[in-house]
């Protein structure tokens, strides 16, 4: 029984530590567009941000419903189980962060969860009805659903404001995005911090200490809610660089535009109890916003890149899973070893995250190389005119090429007054040359 109450508080607390990269690793999703814009300080935007995700934590439970009662069954669950999941889900989160690419916390403790249980109690304890109605398709529609009213809402926008005046305008959209942004982080806490809820609430299910079927003690809620604000605080600035500015450049309403898209999409959802990824809502509302704006562009490389590490988070945070669950498996060693384990990792993937800092001074995004097409026509532009020989005259009626002669070469011209006669102590002007004579025609 001490063994199994030891593991049961490993659990808990690798589950707030994962609910801790979640925050930071999140951070960009509420405020990203809101520092890029320049509407909010860095520092100030990710406090607002924490203190909201703290309140948003405390009015819902139907996503910790969702993950500890609908998406595998809790009779055949062991903490072993949800400890191997939480490990697949806190290395990808992690490796994610080190590049810069904002992939779905939600689908990384998913996918540890479902590989871990499947390791260990087969496919049959996945209730794939509910892994289905309440993951998959909305992972799929959300940020496309998002995008649609981004792109709709940033029209909206510059169309209204056509005729307003400029200043007054877009300190307007300033104040709205904040508010907008505001309501994001509020979302985000009704919702990513339900998932670390309801992973705590179905390891004390599994270990015997509530009875199945039951909802998050308030403990579970205040300790999830206070580690995801923790690590929103934090600030995730590699990933806020790349969604405030790596996927498209946005002005004041684009960005009023997304957070309120985004913000409607994810309370909604929420409402209903699907464990959406705000991850994906929000980039699909920064794009929709980029397409939205005339002249507006999408960094499609960078937006490639987001989209395979979306294809792989839930497969690779389930292999790790399943393969934590097979150590564990062996006895307390086992998960000892997958312990230790993750702590050397963290510490390796951290160190590594040294060699090039990121933090609140530094969420520009680097400049892209230029793509194919660029380098192509550079490849073929014609080269410039070359200057004309200096023993050839030009003509008086032959225009002068600004490359051939450049500005600098010219000495400063006076031109004296005319006068009848010679101006005493100057030189007579030699008489002009005969024109010359042209060539004869050649037959």
């Amino acid at each position: 029984m001490e063994s199994f109450s030891l593991i049961l508080a490993i659990v808990v607390v690798t589950a707030l530590a994962f609910d801790f990269t979640n925050g930071f690793h999140d951070t960009a999703n509420a405020m990203a567009t809101t520092i890029s814009t320049g509407a909010l300080k860095p520092k100030v935007a990710v406090a607002m941000s924490a203190a909201l995700n703290l309140v948003g934590a405390f009015l819902s439970v139907e996503v910790a419903n969702t993950i500890s009662k609908g998406l595998v069954d809790e009779s055949g669950i062991r903490p072993e189980v949800i400890f191997a999941a939480l490990v697949g889900a806190i290395l990808w989160n992690l490796l994610t962060w080190l590049v810069g690419l904002p992939s779905s916390s939600s689908h990384a403790l998913m996918g540890g969860l479902i590989g871990a249980t499947v390791a260990s109690a087969g496919t049959g304890a996945v209730h794939g009805d509910a892994l289905v109605t309440k993951i998959m398709i909305p992972a799929v529609a959300a940020p496309v659903v998002a995008g649609v009213a981004a792109l709709v809402a940033t029209r909206l926008s510059y169309g209204i404001g056509a005729k307003a005046d400029g200043k007054a305008a877009e300190k307007g959209h300033r104040v709205g995005q904040i508010a907008s942004a505001g309501l994001v982080s509020l979302a985000h806490g009704t919702n990513d911090a339900q998932k670390t809820m309801g992973i705590i609430t179905l390891a004390l299910v599994a270990g015997g200490a509530l009875a199945p079927g039951s909802n998050p003690p308030t403990w579970v809620i205040l300790s999830a809610g206070l580690a995801i604000a923790l690590g929103t605080y934090i600030g995730g600035w590699r990933i806020i660089r790349t969604m405030g500015s790596g996927l498209t450049d946005l002005q004041p309403q684009q960005g009023f535009a997304a957070q309120t898209s985004a913000a409607a999409a994810i309370l909604a959802s929420s409402h209903l109890g699907f464990s959406l990824s705000t991850t994906h809502v929000v980039s699909g509302s920064v794009m929709g916003a980029g397409l939205g704006r005339k002249g507006g562009v999408v960094r499609w490389s960078t937006a490639g890149r987001m989209a395979v590490a979306w294809v792989l988070t839930l497969p690779a945070a389930a292999l790790v899973g399943a393969g934590a669950e097979a150590v564990t498996g062996l006895g307390d060693w086992g998960t000892a070893l997958v312990a230790v384990f993750l702590v050397a990792a963290s510490a390796t993937i951290w160190k590594i995250s040294r060699r090039q800092v990121v933090d609140h001074t530094d969420v520009a995004p680097a400049q892209e190389p230029a793509g194919v097409v660029t380098q192509a026509i550079a490849a073929v532009a014609p080269p410039p005119a070359a200057p004309a020989p200096a023993s050839a005259p030009a003509s008086a009626a032959e225009p002068f090429a600004a490359e051939s002669f450049p500005a600098e070469s010219f000495p400063a011209v006076t031109f004296p007054v005319q006068a009848t006669g010679p101006v005493r102590g100057t030189a007579p002007e030699p008489a002009p040359a005969a024109a010359a004579a042209p060539p004869a025609a050649t037959v």
